[in-house]
């Protein structure tokens, strides 16, 4: 197993300098200049102090910037925690103060958000601003220091006496995902775990220098794992994915064939926008072998005509949670029935898989229950908080000899009989739409936070292009004049864009059981 994420890129440029590691639109870094490009960047973290294994929040678009941000981060020590370059202040100054992040990277076009934050939160301390030119000065807070593009410039790109061994126990990145109790969680990923699906990765789908590899997940994203690493670790070309052209369909599709694109991996709900917009009848996807999906469940009727359009192509499922990354896959071999699930397959090497009954025992074939996982990918834990940790994060119970720790999923599945596992959705609240994980919980907590909202109950409307749609359905106070604009301007303000309902209800009351709680299930009959 590889040492590090960072020995991707170094034996890369060493076998592969002039190759094409990165492109962008019309621009291109290849492997050397991204070696050096990141080089620079880490030493300047280095010379500012940064110490091993220290969080540094990623405020960048994706773009060829970021991506030699986080070999940068990394390659001084670092640990990058990627903040969504969308989400609303008050979000990102819950994760920067929650990380107590000290250093943040941006460009000039998000530096005046980095200073708002650096004065909302005082742990920052450190603000790279990768492209901002000097004379652009904006007026700081007197506890931060500010690089510009001309201190980047002026730092080496070859070697350094102060660089900082890293080795897999190091922790690598931290992804922040929903959290039931309003605030989010923070998911601490080292460098073996990380290299360890890595590596499974490159060797399970046969990746090579001669590939093409699309970056379609926002860098917060754990998709987003896969297209960077396994595309460096491989010497093959990272095609990032520009933002906002996915909700283009016709574009993705003329992305892929201008771009030879040979892997795509994203979430289903942008391939079933694919299969109905993107007239790919009529395009030449020639060069794509493979195409991997993950992050919700696939609607097999569009799997099935995806399947009926590009026969040639290798299709695979992969399922796994942030706090594990891909732990099954399995290869689709032949269109699906339109009736049937998709399997999400069996445990990938080296992963252990247990599906546990109600009574705690191991549930019998075709039973359903919660899966456990024992992985070396899996997180190390949640960041500053250890009962969520403790709460996932347990021992074997089926091995008593076994020191390691498994997970719970809070997933429920079963084993058909072929031994595949099927996905039968979350035991608690939490949903999938579009691909991200969202805890309803945590859009309940804002919307309490509301002045004018009494009481609210947010529920997930089924959807086959999108998992699932958001639902709010609200009680206000007496005499309030609160519509819906100003319920989804207030969601827009506290809620990243992902995790904002789309639908909107008004009742004089919920609905609730015999013991006085809300009756989830007669709100999700009315959707």
């Amino acid at each position: 197993m590889a040492k590090s994420l960072v020995t991707y890129l170094s034996e890369s440029s060493e076998r592969y300098p002039e190759n094409i590691a990165l492109r962008y639109k019309s621009s291109t870094l290849t492997y050397r200049e991204l070696d050096q490009r990141s080089n620079q960047l880490g030493f300047l973290l280095v010379d500012g102090g940064i110490t091993c294994g220290e969080r540094v929040g990623l405020y960048l678009d994706k773009s060829p910037e970021a991506i030699v941000a986080i070999f940068s981060i990394l390659k001084s020590g670092g640990s990058y925690v990627p903040l969504e370059p969308l989400a609303p202040e008050q979000r990102l100054s819950m994760i920067v103060d929650d990380c107590r992040l000290r250093w943040l990277v941006t460009n000039k076009a998000k530096l005046p958000v980095a200073m708002s934050l650096a004065k909302r939160v005082n742990s920052i301390e450190k603000i790279i601003a990768v492209d901002a030119e000097k004379d652009n000065v904006l007026l700081s807070p007197s506890h931060v220091h500010i690089y510009y593009k001309e201190d980047l410039d002026n730092t080496a790109i070859f070697g350094s006496e102060k660089s900082l061994q890293v080795t897999q126990p190091d922790l690598a990145y931290i992804l922040y995902t929903s959290g039931s109790t309003g605030r989010p969680k923070g998911v601490m990923i080292t460098h073996g775990a990380a290299c360890a699906f890595v590596d499974w990765a490159r060797i399970k789908f046969q990746l090579d220098s001669s590939d093409v590899l699309s970056a379609h997940a926002p860098l917060h994203f754990d998709l987003s794992i896969f297209d960077i690493f396994g595309a460096i670790a491989a010497g093959a070309t990272i095609c990032l994915v520009p933002q906002g052209w996915s909700a283009f369909p016709k574009t993705i599709a003329e992305f892929i064939v201008q771009n030879k694109i040979t892997t795509w991996y994203s979430v289903p709900t942008a391939l079933v926008q694919l299969v109905m917009h993107g007239d790919i009848a009529h395009r030449d996807f020639s060069n794509l072998k493979r195409i991997l999906f993950a992050g919700e469940v696939f609607p097999s009727k569009y799997l099935n005509k995806l399947m009926h359009l590009l026969p040639e192509i290798d299709y695979f499922n992969l399922y796994g949670p942030t706090e594990t990354n891909v732990i099954t896959c399995h290869e689709i071999k032949e269109p699906p029935s339109v009736e049937k699930d998709v399997p999400i397959g069996t445990m990938c090497d080296g992963v252990t898989g247990y599906v546990v009954s109600e009574a705690g025992i191991l549930a019998s074939r075709g039973e359903i229950g919660e899966l456990y996982a024992k992985s070396p990918t899996l997180m190390n834990g949640y960041w500053n908080d250890e009962p969520k940790t403790k709460a996932v994060l347990i021992t074997n119970p089926f091995d008593p000899d076994d020191e390691s720790p498994i997970y719970k999923t809070g997933d429920l599945v079963h084993q058909d009989e072929n031994g595949h596992l099927i996905y039968h959705g979350r035991i608690d609240s939490m949903i999938k739409s579009r691909g991200y994980r969202i805890e309803l919980g945590e859009i309940e907590t804002v919307l309490a936070a509301h002045g004018k909202i009494r009481e609210s109950a947010v529920t997930p409307l089924p959807s086959d292009q999108f998992g699932s749609i958001i639902t709010a359905v609200l009680v206000t106070e007496p005499d309030t004049d609160l519509d819906e604009d100003d319920v989804l301007r207030y969601c827009r303000d506290n809620l990243p864009t992902y995790m904002v309902p789309e639908i909107i209800r008004f009742r004089s009351v919920l609905p609730r059981t015999s013991t006085g709680k809300v009756d989830r299930k007669t709100l999700e009959s009315l959707n």
